[in-house]
């Protein structure tokens, strides 16, 4: 591989492709690049709010299984 290869970016997607251009026009010091790391942050708490959600309902699951006993019932 020739240098050049090497240093050359490849980017597929053509939003990425726009915000990398951006990103080399403007640098990230813009208050778009801010915005748009605020709203990363807010997404990955939107994520860990659904996983905080979802532990909780298997933790009740596994709390109201342990409390359920079995009752003996006589048969005739």
């Amino acid at each position: 591989m020739n240098k050049k290869e090497s240093e050359s970016e490849t980017v597929i997607c053509p939003l990425g492709r726009f915000l990398s251009d951006l990103q080399k026009a403007y640098g990230k010091k813009t208050k778009f690049f801010d915005h748009l790391n605020q709203s990363r942050v807010e997404f990955l708490k939107a994520i860990r709010s659904l996983l905080d959600q979802r532990i909780e309902d298997l933790e009740s699951k596994t709390r109201s299984r342990q409390t359920k006993k079995a009752t003996k019932i006589k048969v005739e």
